[in-house]
């Protein structure tokens, strides 16, 4: 009988071992492939590395120059947060908008010293022995739920623009000097005229009555050439106010009644709408009476005059028109120059202070006009409301 061992057989072993060295040298391949992978992952790492790292001194070289931009910047940069408050302003605002600081909140601040003008985005800010005008625009910060408002001083600028307009009146004053002294000459002559007949003793009273008549109504002519001289010629801000229209126009309209029935003249109204506009009542009243006056004159008795109002969002439109005989294209162009008239008795200066006058209110005047037809004049006004706040 012949005996079992239970020992492992050579070729038994031989096989053991053969699958240990394969498996030896598959982890061997994995290490050296898991190896590879490391250093090409901890390169790639030092390159993010890198970048991010220029990334960081890049963003936070442009943190020191935004920093520096602000706080040299002359014009001034508010931050706001979604409560309202200043989160951030720069040393140009600080300076502009005392007693304004960080933590505060805008809207009592707006409301206790800052005062809204004529013009949008325009506020007054009085300071110490001086009063700001600064110009204030908002943009919203939808992402963080705030607002960045900049801040610009234009008081300097305005001063200067006012003086400009001075010195430009005054420039046009004095090239138009001879044509006005003439007109001042004239009717002095016929006053001072007029007065030599009333010294006469033998003159009979009608004739006295009649002489002292026409010698006041010439001095009166120089009184109010004299007042529109030194009309045009002041720098001062007109204060505004809402004016309704249709009873501004009335009211005109009512002035001229005389001298409309003196000349039998038919006027058409249509004015009787409802709406303000923002202006200065007594000089907006002064605008429509010239505007009629000047209709009156270029129209022939029994003539039409049209005197209309139309509303629409942001404008009021007020057309006068006449049908008289016009007027070419030459004087057109020259119509609102200081000085300029086509009028013996006239002085010049009616329509270019309807124009000034519109300028500060913030409308327009446009003239239309065609010989043996008749002339338009066109007046746009902002409506009440126009406004916009910060």
């Amino acid at each position: 009988m012949t005996e079992h061992t239970g020992g492992i057989g050579p070729q038994e072993l031989e096989a053991a071992f053969s699958l240990f060295t394969a498996a030896s040298q598959q982890l061997t391949d994995a290490y050296a492939d898991l190896e590879r992978q490391v250093v090409s992952l901890t390169q790639q790492l030092e390159i993010a590395n890198g970048h991010l790292r220029r990334e960081l001194d890049e963003k936070a070289a442009l943190s020191r120059r935004l920093s520096l931009l602000l706080e040299r910047l002359p014009g001034g940069m508010l931050e706001l947060d979604a409560e309202g408050r200043v989160a951030l302003m720069n040393p140009a605002a600080a300076r502009m908008l005392a007693p304004l600081a960080v933590g505060m909140a805008w809207a009592p601040f707006v409301a206790e010293y800052l005062n809204q003008t004529s013009v949008q985005d325009i506020w007054l800010h009085p300071k110490a022995g001086d009063e700001l005008r600064l110009s204030i625009v908002s943009a919203d910060v939808p992402e963080e739920g705030g607002q960045i408002l900049l801040v610009q001083d234009l008081t300097e600028s305005w001063q200067l623009q006012q003086s400009l307009a001075h010195h430009k009146r005054l420039a046009a004053m004095g090239e138009m000097a001879a044509g006005l002294a003439h007109q001042l000459r004239t009717p002095l002559a016929t006053a001072l005229l007029y007065a030599g007949h009333l010294a006469k003793p033998a003159l009979a009273e009608p004739d006295r009555l009649k002489f002292s008549a026409k010698a006041l109504a010439r001095l009166r002519h120089l009184e109010s050439l004299i007042q529109n001289m030194l009309w045009f010629v002041r720098r001062q801000e007109i204060p505004m106010e809402p004016v309704a229209m249709s009873a501004c126009l009335h009211e005109a309209v009512q002035t001229l009644q005389p001298q409309i029935d003196a000349a039998a003249i038919i006027l058409k109204l249509d004015v009787d709408q409802p709406g303000e506009v923002i202006a200065n009542r007594k000089e907006l009243l002064g605008v429509f009476i010239n505007l009629l006056e000047n209709a009156l004159q270029a129209s022939p008795p029994g003539a039409v005059i049209e005197l209309s109002l139309f509303f629409a969002a942001d404008f009021a439109t007020i057309d006068v028109i006449d049908h008289g005989k016009g007027m070419p294209p030459d004087v057109i162009e020259r119509l609102f120059e200081p000085f300029f008239t086509t009028r013996k008795e006239g002085t010049g200066l009616g329509l270019a202070i309807v124009r000034n006058l519109l300028d500060q209110f913030g409308g327009d005047i446009a003239v239309s006009s065609v010989l043996g037809r008749g002339s338009t004049f066109s007046v746009k006004l902002p409506v009440k409301g126009d406004a916009s706040n910060v």
